[in-house]
């Protein structure tokens, strides 16, 4: 049964189990690493950790204790090599056991000494009292400090009674403890049982969420396969875009020129029109206004030999600049631009935009095209997902997991009942553990009553007056029961002390040489010892159970990785019997998946960027005539300005001669002429200069565009030339490296998942925790209930034993100053010398006590 509970050990990260489908759709995470949640971890109960309370300062004190009794560190090699040659190499090697026992060896000597001679030493006390010596005369001197050596011998008597008192109740302490936590054994037993009971229940359950998973790794596949247009195409597309965009962009930008060349040709002819139609105009409106002002400058005010001289000097100034109006540029000799507009015309009849953005429309169809080309192969992929799924759920069938869960609930059960039975047996043999240390104590106890009590009624019955033979009742039993328990301590002091030095041995070894080495770890080692527990095997859990012993698993590192709470698959190094890397390989889940992908064909050639159409479009463009516009004279005459002179400005001149002139209605005239130039400047000059600038700014638009225009027009369809080569012979290496890339993702998926399976199989799936538990529950019984417990109970009763020489000694010297004596020395009145040789007839001097019968003959 135990062999059969150990090798389930091996099998219960296996579950047997039917792939999980979900019946809701799962949201699906955003692309990149999956969320798989977190495994489901049963809550184990059992805390292996045990706090004495205040009851652990007495543990430490022992601890202190047995550390100075025993310093050495731990005997590693002898320990190993007794345990190789089965304690046959005591003979050679007891010395290094000798000296490492040295300590308690020399306390054990102390306390047999102590057993062997305390009944000798009583015995010969007693017939040394019954001889009338060692205290048994009952006569005592008269010191002139009795009272002072009395008070002097009950406190000490009194305070070595109290560390005994002391003592006992620490023994006592130590023993309810233990009973205390007797009964706590069960409480933890279950605790632990239930753990292993979680334990087997919760792995089944960890395995079926494992599997379940997979539907996360497959939603997500699925996804990718029903989105491979976005995916992949829109990935061919990012960077056939990068290519192709900026070719595109550049006849677009033709088709925006070509737009613009009309309107400035259109702008060109309209203004020229509004030029040559105002420039007739305005020659004609300036052609009168001078001869008005000549007609004007004919008045007499301006020539007579009566008029001002300065009239007439400013009458032959202004007849002087009057040449100044008339135009300055000749728009009528300009060419219109109606042949070229008329070829705009024509060129514009094909909407190049239009053309463009059906070959952006053919680019941006790239994912579209995808979907089509690879729908075949998605529908393959998909039902390859569904048959991975099945293969990864069978693995879970390799062995039979549910017999074996079982076997070990049984074995559980088993063990669990075996242990129920043993409930009864402990309850009784602790409670005749209990009563023997009851009785122990109640021998210390014993002592103590009589020691108190006697100082209680030697203190209480004292008589300062009174002399040693006249001591009153109440004194006399003070003294009589210091003795009464001097008596006691001889009778019971060599038992006491022969059981605690049987405890001590036992007590104090199993802390230095067990519970102190499990917590260092020393004793790990020991166990861990190659070729010790079987010489054929160099680490014995593994040779014992995989046949293997050069597998590095021992004990220490199952203990620690148990501790740690990771899953039961790494701590015992089940990769030797079920290798998880080997079985949840991503190659051999995933090869026919990547086959599938692999053959992906994905045709681009149908992708038009630019039409014929749209080519000799450009063509026409650059054949549209802008070169022959002569672009110089044009500017030339936009350059002039509309006349010779500002017509304002020669207003204001006019204005201010005439302002100089006298008032007459040669001055009333002039003044009307000016109005009539502001006039024509805000009728007719005013737009033409706008004409003009509109002109200016169209010929300078049609003077860039025509610059090099058939070579720009070139360079236009050389790009779009390389741009349609590309897509539809070159694009096959960069369809091949995203469609890889593609088929890496989809691939990542099921590794991800795996990756994910093994982690949580070898961490987190059936966490060992419960057994690092049992081990340290029973160390707990057995160190911090047990043998905390019972060295303490040997410390406490131990120093009360060794207290009870120095209260044997100081009770048989206080009783003699409590108990009433047959004589006393007694003092002349005259003399202060005690009178030795007075006869026994002299009553006078020599008084017997009351209650002794007389000696005399005469009496």
């Amino acid at each position: 049964m135990w062999k059969s509970g150990t090798l389930l050990l091996l099998l219960l990260w296996l579950a047997s189990g039917e792939l999980q489908q979900e019946t809701e759709p799962r949201r699906l995470p955003p692309p990149g690493k999956l969320n798989f949640g977190y495994v489901p971890a049963g809550v184990y109960e059992t805390l292996a950790h045990y706090e004495p309370g205040p009851i652990g300062i007495l543990f430490h004190m022992v601890h202190a204790f047995l550390y100075a009794v025993q310093p050495n560190a731990f005997p590693h090699d002898l320990i190993v090599k007794l345990a190789k040659d089965k304690f046959g190499a005591i003979q050679t090697e007891y010395q290094k056991a000798i000296y490492y026992e040295i300590g308690f060896l020399v306390c054990a000597a102390v306390g047999l000494l102590f057993t062997i001679l305390m009944p000798i030493v009583g015995l010969f006390f007693c017939m040394c009292r019954c001889c009338d010596n060692c205290g048994g005369e009952m006569h005592q001197r008269q010191r002139k400090n009795a009272d002072c050596r009395r008070g002097l011998l009950g406190t000490l008597l009194f305070s070595t009674s109290l560390v005994i008192t002391i003592g006992v109740l620490c023994a006592y302490a130590a023993n309810q403890n233990l009973s205390s936590q007797v009964k706590n054994v069960r409480r933890l037993v279950n605790s632990n049982m239930r753990d292993l009971h979680t334990f087997a229940n919760d792995t089944q359950m960890q395995i079926d969420y494992l599997i379940s998973q997979y539907a996360t790794a497959k939603n997500k596949v699925i996804y990718d396969l029903d989105h491979i247009g976005p995916l992949l195409g829109g990935r061919i597309h990012d960077q056939l875009d990068k290519e192709v965009r900026p070719a595109l962009d550049q006849v677009l930008n033709m088709a925006g020129a070509m737009r613009e060349t009309k309107e400035a040709l259109e702008s060109v002819n309209a203004s020229l029109e509004v030029l040559q139609d105002g420039t007739g105009k305005l020659s004609l409106n300036l052609g009168q206004v001078r001869t008005s002002i000549n007609r004007t400058l004919n008045d007499p005010g301006c020539h007579d030999e009566d008029s001002d001289a300065t009239t007439a000097q400013l009458c032959r100034n202004i007849r002087q600049s009057l040449s100044q109006l008339q135009i300055s540029s000749n728009f009528t000799r300009l060419p219109d631009v109606n042949a070229q507009l008329e070829k705009m015309n024509d060129v514009l009849k094909t909407d190049l935009s239009a053309v463009v953005q059906r070959g952006f429309s053919s680019l941006n169809d790239t994912p579209h095209m995808v979907i089509e080309q690879t729908r075949s192969v998605v529908e393959s992929v998909t039902n390859l997902v569904d048959s991975i799924g099945n293969n990864i759920s069978s693995f879970s069938k390799a062995l039979p997991v549910q017999s074996c869960l079982s076997n070990f609930t049984i074995f559980v059960n088993h063990v669990h009942a075996r242990i129920e039975d043993y409930y009864p047996e402990i309850d009784k043999m602790d409670f005749y553990r209990w009563i023997g240390c009851i009785a122990l104590c109640c021998m210390v106890v014993l002592v103590l009553a009589f020691n108190y009590l006697g100082l209680l009624c030697g203190t209480l019955g004292y008589d300062k007056h009174a002399s040693p033979t006249t001591r009153g009742c109440i004194s006399n039993t003070g003294g009589t029961m210091l003795m009464a328990g001097v008596g006691f301590s001889f009778l019971f002091s060599w038992v006491l002390m022969g059981v605690v030095t049987i405890i001590f041995l036992a007590g104090g070894n199993m802390e230095k040489l067990v519970c102190e080495p499990f917590h260092t770890k020393e004793l790990f080692k020991v166990v861990d010892t190659p070729y010790m527990i079987n010489p054929e095997w160099k680490n014995f859990i593994p040779g014992y159970m995989y046949n293997d012993s050069e597998l590095e698993l021992t004990t220490e590192s199952l203990y620690s990785t148990c501790k740690k709470n990771q899953g039961i698959y790494s701590a015992m190094r089940l990769d030797k019997v079920f290798n998880i890397s080997s079985y949840l390989n991503t190659t051999v889940f995933t090869k026919d998946v990547v086959s599938q992908l692999d053959s992906l064909k994905i045709d681009l050639r149908s992708i038009i960027l630019l039409e014929a159409e749209g080519r000799q479009n450009l063509l026409d463009f650059s054949e549209a005539g802008l070169s022959e516009i002569n672009y110089a004279d044009y500017l030339e005459e936009v350059n002039k300005g509309v006349t010779v002179v500002d017509l304002l400005s020669f207003a204001r001149e006019l204005e201010a001669q005439t302002d100089l002139m006298p008032k007459s209605p040669l001055q009333s005239a002039l003044k009307g002429h000016v109005g009539t130039l502001r006039q024509i400047h805000r009728q007719q000059i005013v737009p033409m200069e706008q004409s003009m600038s509109a002109l200016n700014q169209s010929m300078r638009f049609l003077e860039r565009t025509a610059s090099d225009l058939p070579n720009k027009i070139l360079a236009v369809l050389d790009a779009i030339k390389a741009a349609q080569f590309l897509i539809s012979q070159n694009a096959t290496h960069l369809i091949n490296r995203e469609s890889r890339k593609y088929t890496a993702t989809i691939i990542g998926y099921f590794h991800q998942y795996i990756e994910w399976m093994k982690t949580s199989l070898a961490m987190e799936v059936a966490p060992c925790k419960p057994f690092s538990n049992v081990v340290d529950t029973a160390e707990i019984m057995a160190c911090s209930f047990v043998v905390d417990s019972m060295n303490t109970f040997w410390m406490g009763l131990g120093c009360s034993t060794l207290l009870l020489l120095p209260s044997i000694i100081l009770a048989v010297k206080l009783a003699k100053y409590y108990r009433r004596m047959d004589t006393e020395d007694v003092y002349d009145d005259t003399e202060t010398i005690p009178m030795k040789t007075i006869p026994t007839y002299d009553t006078m001097n020599r008084f017997p006590r009351a209650s002794a019968p007389p000696r005399h003959i005469d009496w």
